[in-house]
């Protein structure tokens, strides 16, 4: 007889594996040029506002704050990784870096990076969407 998993073990489980997405697509991005900023960005929620994370703050070369978000999915049937961006998750990504943005007097040139894992295909789409989309 098969013993059904705990939550607790589903999230621990979960965690594991977008921690594990989160090092590749950080060893990706580092490869291309890009250097850690600052991991799991998070702020609360706002009025009518859901929480938000950032997955990866970057700097590109040419000093570009880089906003990436990591999706993996373990095949790309039924859109893949890239699909599962909705707006509503942009949305949510760009309230928190607005929030991330507040501590710079001067506003840095910034973009909206997707890292998506599909399998072991690994897609970096850069300017994937910006803030009027």
């Amino acid at each position: 007889m098969f013993k059904k998993s705990s939550p607790v073990a589903t999230i621990a489980s979960k965690k594991a594996v977008g921690d594990a997405a989160e090092d590749r697509a950080l060893a990706h991005l580092r490869a291309g040029g890009l250097r850690l900023v600052e991991r799991n960005y998070r702020v609360a929620a706002g009025p009518s506002r859901r929480a938000g994370e950032v997955d990866l703050i970057l700097r590109d070369r040419d000093g570009t704050l880089v906003f990436a978000e990591v999706r993996a999915r373990s095949s790309s049937a039924h859109g893949g990784a890239a699909a599962s961006v909705t707006h509503a998750k942009q949305r949510r990504l760009v309230y928190a870096a607005q929030r991330y943005l507040q501590r710079f007097a001067a506003l840095p040139a910034c973009r909206f990076d997707v890292v998506a894992i599909d399998g072991e295909r690994i897609e970096w789409i850069r300017a994937a969407f910006d803030l009027s989309d």
